[in-house]
């Protein structure tokens, strides 16, 4: 899978990045800003509830990135009855520039002004909320991160009932869909629908599937991927009472812990409509060239995958596996505990969920995957999987003389079959 947006910005993992600002008139914030974040491919219903956002008190913002690979931003502010337009001419045409030279400095600016109460963040269709929560946590404007200034108060993605089904398990790349928009991008349009809506805490639908069936998978997608966000559609859509909705374990921008639960608020287990979640987990390391092979079996009728994997030939190293659609990436998620002699400085709660799955012999290393399928036999997978892993008479063997595929970083699918064999042709993403 191409590397997400967010390592435009920095590292998920990696160190802060620093931002001066001219004025700070204010460092004491009493009560932060509440601020929604706004995002969805669907251009014109996103703009449709963004639009309807601009009450009294509110303040919504948004950069159109069209020209952003000639350096070229447009911004708009609407806020208290003004409508303000300017074009911006950066000196580096990237997302992360923009984050850091303007839309971090005007939301604080923005949430001291007299007469915010709320911001609304409204993303171009090819930005990632995760990846801009990433830097409002850790991006940091004259010494401080914006959430000192505000607070979020919910991600709000909205779809197209008609299209998301068919972007969700596609392959088309983002750059085939909005050329030029973003430089050189290379993520999927899978990557951005499904990330834009598993980061929601609430989602709006507009238009209609084009039939009961997908209308029943969509939903049944939906229910699995956001379990905790609730849905409202375009036509009557009541934006309070659906921000209302959010319930208070909602992530509200949050991120993903690579050694996290990989379940997020309880999604049924249950098949519905041909849509079913597979788990998978094993105390017995994969063969890295049968994994290489079964990865085949997550890029048919599987919507989204990810989770922890254990190579044999990498015994110290997690490796962590993502797909979205018919991208898949795996890439290095640290040392496992048990290959660690100290364990100062790790997430408690790491800690304890490994502790309550210490295995005797390999601690907490382990297999551990989750597929969302839209149009697969779930059994088929299992199968896959459980024979990838190390036979009985494997585990004493050599694994040093075994090929790995994976000590480069990698991307599925392979272009062709004879590349499949060519560790320069992998290379994924953390």
């Amino acid at each position: 899978m191409p590397a997400p947006i967010e390592h435009d910005i920095g590292c998920r993992y990696g160190s802060v990045v620093t931002v001066k600002m001219e004025t700070v008139v204010n460092r004491r914030y009493v009560v932060p800003t509440p601020l929604v974040v706004l995002a969805g491919t669907c251009d014109r219903a996103v703009a449709g509830v963004a639009d309807a956002l601009v009450v009294p008190g509110c303040a919504v913002v948004h950069h159109h990135l069209a020209g952003i690979g000639e350096g070229v931003v447009h911004r708009r502010v609407r806020h208290g009855g003004g409508d303000q337009r300017e074009v911006l001419e950066l000196a580096h045409g990237c997302v992360s520039c923009t984050l850091r030279e303007d839309v971090l400095p005007l939301l604080i600016r923005l949430a001291q002004a007299p007469g915010v109460d709320r911001i609304v963040l409204h993303l171009d269709p090819g930005m990632e909320p995760e990846a801009v929560c990433w830097a409002l946590r850790h991006v940091l404007v004259d010494g401080h991160t914006v959430l000192e200034a505000l607070r979020i108060e919910a991600v709000l993605t909205v779809i197209d009932a008609e299209t998301w089904l068919a972007d969700a398990t596609g392959d088309e790349e983002l750059a085939e869909r909005r050329p030029g928009t973003l430089g050189d991008d290379e993520r999927t349009v899978a990557q951005v629908v499904i990330g834009q809506v598993e980061f929601a805490d609430a989602i709006v639908v507009a238009g209609g599937a084009p039939d009961i069936g997908t209308a029943r998978r969509t939903d049944a997608v939906l229910d699995r991927l956001a379990p905790l966000a609730p849905r409202g559609r375009v036509a009557g859509l009541d934006i309070e009472a659906l921000l209302a909705a959010v319930p208070p374990e909602a992530r509200r921008g949050r991120l993903d812990r690579v050694h996290g639960p990989l379940l997020r608020g309880q999604p049924s287990l249950h098949a519905e409509h041909g849509v079913a979640t597979v788990l998978f987990t094993s105390h017995r390391p994969f063969h890295p060239e049968r994994l290489h092979d079964a990865l085949q079996f997550l890029l048919e009728g599987v919507v989204r995958a990810r989770g922890r994997v254990w190579v044999a030939t990498q015994p110290d190293t997690a490796l962590y596996l993502e797909s979205a659609g018919e991208g898949l990436g795996i890439g290095h998620a640290g040392p496992w505990l048990a290959a660690l002699d100290d364990w100062t400085g790790i997430d408690p709660e790491r800690c304890a969920m490994a502790a309550l799955r210490w295995d005797v012999r390999y601690g907490d290393r382990e297999q551990a995957l989750v597929v969302l399928i839209h149009d697969a036999d779930p059994a088929r997978i299992r199968k896959a999987l459980t024979a990838a892993l190390l036979t009985h008479d494997e585990l004493d063997a050599d694994a040093s003389a075994w090929h790995d595929p994976f000590e480069e970083w990698h991307t599925d699918p392979c272009a062709t079959a004879e590349h499949a064999g060519n560790p320069d042709n992998h290379k994924g993403h953390a």
